[in-house]
């Protein structure tokens, strides 16, 4: 048996070229795929140089903070205040009746004393013949003008301090006076006239 007589192999066929579309269809994957990897990669390696770094103590400092205090109000703001004005016409006032302490009426003599006396006060009054004793502040009397008296007189004396005033009043002629501490003496007196005045 003859070994030539084995008919020979029948050759492979060429491989089919690619064209270089196909090629780079294939390249480009397995690139992006080769960068991924490398990535992951370094990032671990970074992540060990990291906590090694970790785990080394941090210098320390310490820092003294002084503040001041917070500025406390010393009260609330006011409220703003709103102002109304009302316009409103003033009645009269009506005129003041007459009494005896204001005038005196015809043929009458009028005694009053006013103002503070904490101790009190000695008072008398009169005419040049009648001399009468009054009490308390204010005070007010009245006597009947007598013909042919000469006088009519008050006097008030303070007992150790006060500020008070007296009158004597008659047919719309007044005198005053006035005394202030001690035992000061306040006094008025209106005289007769030859005319059957008062002065």
């Amino acid at each position: 048996m003859s070994w030539n007589n084995q008919p020979s192999p029948t050759p492979a066929p060429p491989a089919p070229n690619r064209p270089r579309w196909a090629r780079k269809r294939i390249a480009v994957p397995a690139a992006a795929v080769l960068l991924f990897v490398g990535v992951g990669i370094g990032s671990a390696q970074g992540d060990d140089t990291k906590s090694t770094g970790a785990d080394k103590p941090a210098p320390r400092a310490t820092v003294t903070v002084t503040a001041k205090p917070a500025r406390i109000k010393d009260a609330a703001e006011p409220a703003p205040t709103v102002t109304v004005t009302k316009t409103v016409t003033a009645k009269p006032k009506p005129k003041p009746k007459a009494t005896e302490s204001d005038e005196a009426p015809a043929g009458t003599a009028v005694f009053k004393v006013w103002g503070s006396a904490p101790a009190g006060a000695d008072i008398t009054y009169g005419s040049d013949s009648d001399n009468l004793d009054g009490s308390g502040l204010p005070m007010t009397k009245t006597l009947k003008v007598q013909d042919g008296a000469l006088y009519y007189h008050i006097s008030a004396q303070l007992q150790g301090g006060g500020d008070i005033r007296c009158s004597v009043t008659i047919d719309g002629q007044t005198k005053t006076g006035h005394a202030r501490g001690s035992y000061n003496i306040c006094s008025a007196q209106l005289n007769g006239d030859f005319s059957g005045g008062w002065d």
